[in-house]
């Protein structure tokens, strides 16, 4: 499955590589993949045109679905680095053993010694985060007098919650939700993550409550309330990239400093002013981020 999903991705020319996919075919690119939302796209451009700058043979595959696909992958040697969240990584590679927390440094750590029996390296993190979100609009937030999480448990059976089809089996999306918040929704939709599907149906009313991320820029715009995480569900959720270790082996210290580098100024009102600039401004993920670099000196203009 994994292998016919990049085959698939390498197929031809995506939305986020007009060139085709591949900018160096050479063996022993670097291959990068995202997840399937903007965000993840918007990372994985910053990282790609990082390492071209830097001299590094890399290949785009694109977009692969969600981490239950890339993460597989990546062990498997079919990618070879892919920008990822801290917290989330490390609950999905401990099958959900509980050691994240709010502590990024503590999380980062504990990536790092999950990853590494697995011939995978963590890299520098970056200060911007992001987390799942619980979101209303404003007009069922002041008609129920919501501000919190823990303030839907009185009236969660009589609201539908939509989310991406994964979230019933994340420990900070639904199953935490339902363990830790008590939340038994009367309808739950599979939609996307926290893309058009979700934020279309909470505007349109076919959600009641919607499962977005803290950098969503249409929250402002759409008058979204995302509600306060009272009881500490979601863990700190620093963007990192993880890459595999023969192939940092390979390309050395030109690799990991490039990478670094970009972790280094990326900050969480970057990353959301980055992606507000494709989702409400309309431009294409690699263009945003190559002017992203220039302005900071990562690549030649």
């Amino acid at each position: 499955m994994v292998l016919a999903l990049v085959a698939g991705a390498c197929g031809g020319s995506g939305d986020d590589d007009p060139d085709g996919g591949a900018t160096a075919g050479d063996e022993g690119a670097v291959r990068i993949a995202s997840f399937e939302f903007t965000e993840s796209r918007i990372l994985a451009e910053l990282y790609t045109q990082a390492l071209e700058g830097a001299g590094v043979p890399v290949k785009r595959l694109g977009a692969l679905a969600s981490r239950e696909i890339v993460e597989p992958a990546l062990e498997q040697g079919v990618v070879d680095l892919v920008p990822e969240y801290t917290g989330s990584a490390l609950e999905f590679v401990n099958k959900g053993a509980g050691r994240a927390t709010s502590d990024a440094a503590a999380n980062h750590a504990a990536l790092v010694e999950a990853f590494a029996e697995r011939g995978v390296e963590v890299l520098a993190m970056a200060p911007a985060q992001d987390q799942n979100a619980v979101a209303v609009t404003r007009r069922t937030a002041e008609r129920l007098g919501l501000t919190k999480v823990s303030d839907l448990a009185p009236h969660a059976a009589d609201l539908v919650f939509g989310g991406p089809p994964e979230c019933a089996e994340r420990p900070f999306c639904l199953g935490g939700l339902q363990g830790l918040y008590g939340l038994r929704f009367k309808d739950v939709k599979e939609l996307d993550a926290a893309g058009p599907l979700t934020i279309g149906a909470l505007e349109g009313d076919e959600i009641d409550v919607g499962l977005l991320f803290t950098t969503t820029p249409q929250v402002g715009p759409k008058d979204f309330v995302l509600l306060a995480d009272d009881k500490g569900l979601q863990p700190a959720d620093n963007v990192v990239p993880v890459v595999r270790r023969d192939v940092l082996e390979r390309h050395g210290d030109k690799l990991r400093q490039a990478a670094d580098a970009v972790s280094a100024l990326l900050t969480t009102e970057e990353l959301t002013s980055l992606l507000a600039a494709v989702e409400l401004n309309g431009r294409r993920p690699e263009a945003v981020a190559r002017a992203w670099l220039q302005r900071n000196d990562l690549i030649d203009g």
